[in-house]
């Protein structure tokens, strides 16, 4: 089984892993292909004798697929195309020359190696496990105009000119012969080339010489947030893994990655940079080809005619309750298991089952009224594998003790985790493949009436919910109340939605936090300390607040962590300040490394879109002066230094080691980190500094 596919001069290379190492095969006969629907034979007679008069087309041939998941099978025209690059630039050409709205192209937009996996029926799970080589440049390095004089490969740092470098960097990796290369960038690829000692056609990073250029570096926007995905590179025979490009390589591990390679047919490298959307749409795909289902390359199924009381009901999204701000002891909290994907799978929710024809005159989706079709539908059966391997995943995480084995099982849990969360808001997504803004609808509908009859199943059984998020309820005694056992709730609920309810764990407390400007509760920022807490498990849980935001500076998130354990500890504000009065004083005394004061930030714009002097648009022109050009969606590290300063010289960047940091900045963010935390108890900012003005005062009368 080929575990890496590269397309070079015409052919096409299958890297297999062995026992003894790697071997190669050459597939010459291999054409890509896409798919055309027409109404009628004529069309497709006419669209037949246009491509066919395209230099890039190969061979034609009248096929019988389906074109949708409801759809009988048609006749639709396959058209192979010589290269891979060829598949999108014939697609392109049949639009330019179609009547809009007569052809529908398929197959079209999918990904080189997958595409090649998916048509010649190939399993890219590797036979062993791969053996990978991390190879680590700087940014500073990296933005070096002359080429990297500095990086590590492996344990090892490396030094010297960027011939030298670039020759002891491949020296090492043909020693060591790694299956995949783990780069903190993927442009340590271009950058050791062009220093190469010889020429770029004969240096070899790669299991044959040379590197392609696989994408070019892009900024998207994805639910509000600016993103930017840096270019793509190949090397012939190796994977490579761009730590800067890497979603499940971060929240999983190797065997997670490579779990998702067999489910989705994308291989090792291909999986590593794919979204979680990207991946999911993969097995879509999968499980269409095996039912003969083509993939359309644009998205095109309508949003149906909706009531007015429908639109009302149908955008409401899941149900959210509004938490008891407070410090709350003696808390329970339940969730449901993987609980949008078992409506799926439980109810049957699939795009072409939700306002079925056949039962259009049923109202299955409560709230809404939507039929739902009794036939199976393709995205329960996409789902139900999964759903069903992760609970026998966490099952033998239970029952293991081997550590190895653990990483392994908790590296593929964490993988499908991840597919399981994102299925459901996949729906709502407008270039879903086979989504469809219905089911989504419909998915939330079945939540929020769940979410419901659980808190007044639970009220009625003496237990008092404090907050429920989506799948998640929190719950103390009611007063005078006789509760009845919650592992009986939950089994009985259980068994009346058709999905497990699972008691989550006791908390001595909870405190859910208020809003900054209001007193209601803000939805999803709470903390609080386990009773129930193992050796080598955290006692605390936190959510929401500073601790988990990415931006937080490591001395803020671990003084916040400290006054947390002050505040289970203590269970006063004043303690809590103490501790806090303690910090500060580190902070204005100069004696907190400057490296643990980084702010890490992801800038929205580019350097000159920016109006006003903020940190960020001052970083970004440090680093364009230091040689690193920034690109929206990306990340900049820095420490401020003197905030009062409009110009360059506010912040510092992070690889620049700075000396020294801007103490009253960071105070201000210990004081807001700390806010969160006495907030449940009713203390605010003004009353925080209100305490700390009253034991400086107090301090210094001491001394007169």
């Amino acid at each position: 089984m080929p575990y890496k596919i590269d397309y070079l001069d015409g052919e096409v290379l299958e890297w297999s892993l062995t026992k003894e190492g790697v071997t190669c095969e050459h597939i010459t006969d291999y054409t890509p292909s896409l798919y055309i629907s027409a109404p009628s034979h004529d069309d497709l007679v006419d669209v037949r004798g246009f491509v066919t008069r395209l230099t890039e087309v190969v061979q034609t041939e009248l096929e019988e697929w389906r074109t949708g998941w409801r759809h009988t099978p048609e006749t639709v025209l396959r058209i192979d195309v010589d290269d891979i690059a060829d598949v999108t630039s014939v697609a392109s050409d049949l639009r330019g020359w179609d009547v809009p709205g007569t052809y529908k192209c398929y197959n079209v937009d999918f990904s080189r190696e997958f595409r090649y996996c998916l048509e010649t029926d190939t399993d890219p799970t590797p036979a062993r496990t791969p053996s990978t080589l991390r190879i680590d440049a700087s940014e500073s390095e990296l933005a070096r105009g002359d080429g990297i004089r500095s990086l590590t490969v492996g344990d090892d740092s490396i030094e010297g000119s960027p011939a030298a470098v670039a020759e002891t960097v491949a020296s090492r990796v043909a020693t060591v012969d790694p299956d995949v290369l783990v780069l903190s960038a993927s442009s340590i690829v271009p950058k050791l080339f062009e220093a190469a000692p010889c020429n770029c056609n004969e240096y070899r990073l790669g299991r044959r010489p040379g590197y392609q250029r696989l994408a070019g570096q892009s900024t998207y926007e994805s639910y509000g947030n600016v993103g930017h995905s840096p270019a793509r590179y190949n090397l012939p025979g190796r994977a490579i893994v761009d730590e800067s490009n890497t979603f499940l390589w971060h929240e999983a591990n190797l065997s997670g990655l490579l779990d998702m390679v067999t489910r989705s047919r994308k291989p090792l490298q291909e999986a590593a940079w794919a979204s979680i959307g990207n991946l999911l749409t993969a097995i879509q795909i999968c499980e269409a080809r095996q039912q003969d289902v083509l993939t359309p390359w644009n998205s095109w199924r309508h949003e149906q005619f909706k009531s007015a009381n429908q639109l009302h009901e149908a955008d409401r999204g899941g149900f959210i309750f509004s938490p008891d701000v407070g410090l709350h002891e003696d808390v329970h909290e339940l969730d449901f298991s993987s609980l949008y994907p078992n409506i799926i799978v439980t109810r049957n929710l699939s795009p072409e089952t939700v306002r079925c024809e056949c039962h259009a005159e049923r109202e299955d989706v409560p709230g809404l009224g939507y039929a739902v079709c009794e036939d199976p539908g393709y995205l329960p059966d996409v789902l139900r594998p999964l759903i069903e391997d992760r609970d026998a995943i966490k099952a033998e995480i239970r029952e293991t003790d081997a550590p190895e084995r653990r990483h392994e099982l908790e590296g593929k849990s964490e993988a499908i985790k991840w597919i399981l969360v994102s299925c459901f808001g996949y729906q709502g997504f407008s270039n879903a493949k086979f989504g469809r803004i219905e089911c989504h609808e419909a998915i939330n509908a079945y939540a929020r009436e769940i979410l419901l009859d659980a808190k007044a199943i639970l009220e009625s059984n003496g237990w008092r919910v404090v907050h429920g998020i989506v799948d998640s309820i929190w719950v103390t005694p009611m007063e005078g109340e006789t509760q009845t056992p919650l592992p009986n709730i939950a089994s009985d609920i259980s068994e009346r939605v058709g999905i497990r309810f699972e008691y989550e764990g006791e908390f001595d407390w909870v405190a859910f936090v208020p809003l900054r400007t209001e007193e209601s509760g803000a939805l999803t920022k709470y903390f609080g300390a386990r009773a129930d807490a193992t050796d080598g498990e955290s006692r605390y849980k936190f959510r929401g607040i500073e601790v988990r935001q990415r931006s937080t500076p490591p001395f803020v998130a671990e003084t916040q962590k400290e006054l947390v354990e002050t505040l289970d500890h203590h269970r006063t504000p004043e303690a809590v300040c103490d501790v806090l009065q303690r910090r500060l004083t580190e902070l204005r005394r100069s004696a907190v490394d400057p490296q643990e004061l980084v702010v890490d930030n992801r800038v929205s714009k580019r350097r000159d879109a920016y109006s006003r002097a903020t940190r960020n648009a001052a970083a970004l022109e440090r680093a364009a002066a230091d040689g690193i050009e920034k690109y929206p969606g990306e990340s900049l590290a820095y420490v401020v230094t003197d905030d009062e300063k409009r110009s360059r010289e506010r912040v510092t960047l992070a690889h620049e080691t700075p000396k020294t940091y801007d103490a009253a900045f960071y105070a201000d963010l210990l004081v807001r980190a700390a806010e969160s935390v006495v907030s449940p108890l009713g203390w605010r900012e003004s009353d925080i500094r209100e305490y700390l003005s009253e034991q400086t005062d107090t301090s210094l009368v001491r001394f007169c």
